[in-house]
């Protein structure tokens, strides 16, 4: 794993030992951040299942001000705390060791809003419709914001959640993206 563009382009990332966590190919990261950016004037994003990281230090090199990681999973959080030591961005980034129900609930009360939301849970285990409506509920999402959900393709979310509307929705074997806004 690297870092595709910007800044800190060509830099190594670590991914999570074991199985328990699956990567963004570089292929999907690219085709993400080519729909969403791909460079940015600053914002903020939320990457609420983070992994290695990757998809917020890839934000970062590309313009973002701040990300706040968070995951549930120790070796995860250890991985992102390398990879963001590695990258230098430590004062870009909070990270934090927690599940997504209760994370939300906690930026909730922060009252912070994100230019930019990354939802990428495990496959086996997903409460993404549960999360989107938590999300749009709460006013989590700016006006202009955007949530990128990385699913299983054979998982059909709806075209919309209350205010979100799903605007596009890319396939790649047995991954989807799936992009909200208000």
């Amino acid at each position: 794993m690297r870092v595709i563009s910007g800044n800190l382009k060509g830099r190594p990332l670590k991914a999570v030992p074991g199985n328990g966590t699956r990567p963004t190919t570089d292929k999907i990261k690219e085709t993400l951040f080519n729909i969403i950016g791909p460079y940015f004037s600053g914002g903020i994003a939320l990457d609420l299942f983070a992994g290695s990281g990757a998809l917020g230090i890839e934000g970062l090199s590309r313009g973002m001000e701040k990300v706040i990681m968070i995951d549930k999973d120790r070796q995860a959080i250890q991985t992102i705390k390398n990879n963001v030591q590695s990258c230098e961005l430590d004062n870009q980034v909070e990270i934090y060791r927690n599940d997504a129900e209760r994370a939300l609930k906690a930026l909730i009360k922060r009252d912070i809003h994100f230019d930019y939301i990354f939802l990428d849970p495990p496959y086996h285990r997903q409460k993404l419709e549960v999360i989107l409506h938590t999300i749009e509920k709460s006013n989590l999402l700016k006006q202009q914001g955007m949530i990128i959900v990385e699913h299983d393709s054979d998982l059909s979310l709806p075209k919309s959640i209350g205010g979100l509307v799903c605007d596009r929705k890319d396939q790649f074997g047995i991954t989807a993206l799936s992009i909200y806004r208000l």
